[in-house]
């Protein structure tokens, strides 16, 4: 293995090249969308059926972060000492002055967020919200499923 590798040094190289490449470009990309998004997040794939009819499993969403939330937008939101953002509704909306709350609910459950929130909590703040969708790319994102519902498939789908 190494003894091919050092054959062709100047080949090598140029491969390791194309692939530093190709992720520097990806990073940028990803930080450019987050710059003009607003949105630490700009892609987010939906992992639940709690937006059905809306939105299904594997869609993938574009968020923008950057207008007032209205009732009826549906957000991406993180709640604390939680890795996986949810996708869900906006129900109401609570301002103060210095605070805007919301209360959230997925299209296809029985009842609103209040049980995913931390406990005592009532709303989740402006601030928890990645942002809101404003495209949709459906099933474009089932890859990520399949790999994370079906380990054997990361073998399949991502050779070596």
């Amino acid at each position: 293995m190494i003894g091919d590798f050092m054959q062709n040094p100047r080949y090598n190289l140029q491969q390791i090249q194309t692939v530093c490449m190709a992720v520097a470009s990806a990073y940028m990309f990803w930080k450019g969308l987050s710059v003009i998004t607003n949105s630490p997040s700009p892609l987010v794939v939906v992992l639940s059926g709690s937006m059905e009819p809306a939105m299904h499993r594997g869609d993938v969403l574009l968020l923008w972060n950057r207008s007032k939330l209205k009732i009826g937008d549906i957000v991406v939101y993180q709640i604390k000492d939680k890795a996986i953002p949810i996708v869900h509704r906006v129900l109401r909306l609570h301002k103060s002055a210095t605070k805007e709350l919301v209360l959230t609910k997925g299209d296809n459950n029985p009842i609103d967020d209040l049980g995913l929130y931390a406990r005592g909590q009532r709303y989740i703040e402006r601030s928890h919200i990645d942002g809101a969708v404003c495209a949709i790319l459906p099933f474009v994102g089932y890859v990520t499923i399949l790999i994370s519902d079906y380990p054997w498939m990361r073998t399949v789908l991502l050779p070596g």
